[in-house]
């Protein structure tokens, strides 16, 4: 676990406490480490969950699928990112949605129970934990409100602009890289991803924006 303290102190759960109660705090927390391979499931629409989830390496997608199999991506799980703590807090509800690895990933599980209830020893720094861990799950409510933003958009043109610009504005940039590929960002918006490609294809035509691969720039003269 050593080799993960770097991503560690970088997460929100474990923001403001220091290495070396980092370490004790994984056992208090009954912390395990898994590997996982690309495109494996971390957790299957349907478990039910006791565990909160982190990257440590590699990332991950929360994705849902409908009765035919048709995905739509969530989010993306980057490192020091946790998941599932939602579930967690429910655990006697099925998860509604699945995890998987978009790389090969380690993932660190940490015990909800622990996280919420002090240990006997007491430890100084559980309070802390307590606090970041209900940030996080502010921040998730967050980001799910900004997918519903974009989602809400009657158009694919619509989507796919309320998305760009609100990723050029996260980078306070105009050009800017996004977190997927083609197929991932129709799923995410939950559109064709002919239709998405379509759709991009006329808004370069049309000096919009212009792009190559997963890199965006924004026209800063385009006023809709």
């Amino acid at each position: 676990m050593e080799e993960y303290l770097p991503v560690l102190k970088k997460s929100s759960l474990f923001s403001g406490v220091r290495p070396d109660e980092i370490n004790a705090m994984l056992k208090c927390l009954s912390a395990r480490q898994k590997h996982f391979k690309k495109e494996e499931f971390i957790i299957r629409s349907g478990d039910y969950i006791h565990s909160v989830g982190m990257v440590l390496s590699g990332t991950a997608l929360i994705i849902q699928e409908d009765f035919w199999g048709r995905r739509t991506i969530i989010s993306e799980v980057m490192p020091g990112t946790l998941f599932a703590e939602t579930y967690a807090c429910l655990s006697s509800l099925p998860i509604e949605m699945s995890v998987i690895s978009d790389s090969e990933c380690d993932v660190l599980f940490l015990d909800f129970n622990k996280i919420l209830t002090v240990c006997t020893s007491a430890c100084t720094f559980h309070t802390r934990l307590i606090q970041n861990f209900l940030s996080s799950i502010a921040r998730r409510n967050l980001t799910l409100t900004k997918k519903m933003q974009h989602m809400s958009k009657k158009t694919i043109r619509e989507k796919l602009l309320s998305y760009l610009s609100a990723e050029s504005l996260k980078s306070n940039a105009s050009t800017f890289d996004i977190p997927f590929n083609r197929q991932q960002l129709a799923d995410y918006l939950s559109i064709d991803r002919s239709a998405l490609s379509n759709e991009l294809s006329k808004l370069q035509a049309e000096g919009i924006l212009t792009y190559k691969k997963n890199r965006f720039t924004l026209k800063e003269d385009f006023h809709e």
